[in-house]
């Protein structure tokens, strides 16, 4: 009988956890209309972040192509920005 008595305990007690973590879940997660005023505030809506973006990646793409085409060791250079002036390897 004491083993029952404690599984029953022990089973109460995880689904009034249970019970708590989903009342407090459901207190913290944001409805809809707080779900749309936080997407309209990322950084990827702002159209001058995006191209801000997009011109980083075409350099980054630019200086990649540049490192596989020559046999210079593009890491050493201190402008990336610029080609020549760097270590070779």
């Amino acid at each position: 009988m004491g083993a029952v008595k404690k599984t029953l305990v022990a089973v109460a007690m995880l689904g009034a956890g249970a019970g708590v973590g989903a009342a407090l879940f459901a207190l913290v997660t944001p409805g809809e209309l707080q779900k749309q005023a936080m997407l309209k505030e990322m950084p990827e809506q702002n159209p001058q972040h995006r191209e801000e973006a997009a011109r980083t990646q075409e350099l980054v793409l630019a200086t990649l192509q540049e490192a596989a085409a020559t046999q210079e060791n593009v890491a050493w250079r201190k402008n990336w920005m610029v080609g020549g002036g760097g270590r070779s390897a």
